[in-house]
């Protein structure tokens, strides 16, 4: 008689090697949401609303344009933590990796972009025409110049990694991990390294900059700003004006030992609850309502 408890063993340990096996997380992935809406192939333009999904990683050597266009409306894009690529095109490369312009509600989530111009870039002709977007629980990597850039009201980034700006040969002497205009929120977000390439000795790395809006810039890291000669080392730049109510808090940063760990052009910029290390000036023309600041 076969023993009761071997089958179990056997099926147990079939599990097992599926689960330690490469992308076997991603076979775990539902796709439920995506109701046959799929992403194949790049370059790819979406016009449908609804929720479109990846099932593999994919990849593109365009060196212009956008590897997806969100063409319309009501749009969610969830990679179910698939890659998104564009390292083919090399430095030079002028790609967007998601892109989107004068449009509402879109989402994009559980992505991998790495190796374009910039890796999210979502913008509208003027602040009527974009509004609503949700940026959230993304990895961001060894994209050139932005890592991304949002603008819209009411919209959220977070709970994002932003790792490895950089590199670009067309913007050399510059990169910025993280980009906002207009009221956006900007909560829980890793960016881990910003170094660009050498123009004419210098080389600037921005963490964060959040502009022309009232949104709240919260329980962030910001760390490894490379600079170059006379270039500036900034963990956020607020870059609001006297009506602008921004409120920065409970972040953490950490400089190179030189630059700004928060610059603010008004003081209608609140700061409060930070920790601020490594900068030669740790605050600049904001409101200082308390933070730990430290050498």
């Amino acid at each position: 008689m076969p023993h009761p408890i071997r089958p179990l063993l056997a099926t147990l340990a079939v599990l097992a090697g599926l689960l330690s096996a490469p992308g076997a997380a991603r076979a775990a992935q539902s796709y439920d949401a995506c109701e046959g809406r799929f992403i194949e192939s790049l370059p790819a333009t979406i016009n449908t609303q609804g929720v479109w999904c990846l099932r593999k990683d994919l990849a593109t050597g365009i060196t212009s344009g956008a590897a997806i266009t969100i063409a319309t409306n009501n749009v969610t894009i969830d990679c179910n933590d698939f890659k998104i690529g564009g390292l083919a095109a090399g430095a030079g490369s002028q790609t967007r990796g998601i892109y989107a312009e004068n449009r509402f509600n879109a989402t994009i989530r559980h992505c991998n972009i790495r190796g374009f111009h910039a890796g999210i870039y979502i913008f509208g002709t003027n602040p009527a025409k974009t509004a609503g977007h949700v940026i959230e629980n993304n990895r961001i990597e060894n994209n050139l110049y932005y890592g991304a850039h949002i603008e819209g009201d009411g919209s959220v980034v977070e709970h994002n990694s932003f790792i490895d700006t950089g590199g670009s040969s067309v913007n050399k002497g510059a990169a910025v991990a993280l980009s906002t205009m207009y009221d956006v929120d900007v909560i829980d977000n890793l960016v881990s390294n910003v170094a660009a390439l050498d123009s004419g000795g210098l080389a600037s790395a921005y963490g964060m900059q959040v502009m022309s809006g009232s949104g709240s810039v919260v329980g962030n890291r910001v760390r490894g700003l490379a600079v170059l000669g006379a270039g500036n080392a900034t963990a956020l730049l607020v870059y609001n004006t006297a009506s602008e109510r921004t409120n920065v808090h409970g972040n953490d940063f950490v400089g190179p030992g030189l630059g700004v760990g928060v610059y603010c052009y008004s003081a209608m910029a609140v700061t409060h609850g930070n920790t601020l290390g490594g900068f030669a000036v740790p605050l600049s023309t904001c409101t200082d309502r308390g933070n730990h600041v430290g050498p």
